[in-house]
């Protein structure tokens, strides 16, 4: 049971130190950054939606419900 509890806190440091690593080489976009960010997510999500409706309008047409 200890031999367990020990492979989990290896894990969780191996975690903690792979994250603290990966947040140390990050930086905070610029605003041009993020703007074009927001505005590829904002696309997609209109995207999916349209998918969404177009799908939602054949399944009413065939099935009629």
């Amino acid at each position: 049971m200890l031999k367990v509890a020990e492979n989990y806190i290896e894990k969780l440091k191996k975690f903690l130190s792979e994250s603290k690593r990966v947040l140390m080489v990050t930086k905070k976009p610029s605003g041009k950054e993020y703007k074009m960010a927001a505005k590829i997510t904002g696309l997609g999500m209109l995207l999916i939606g349209l998918i969404g409706l177009i799908t939602r309008i054949i399944g009413y047409l065939v099935t009629g419900q």
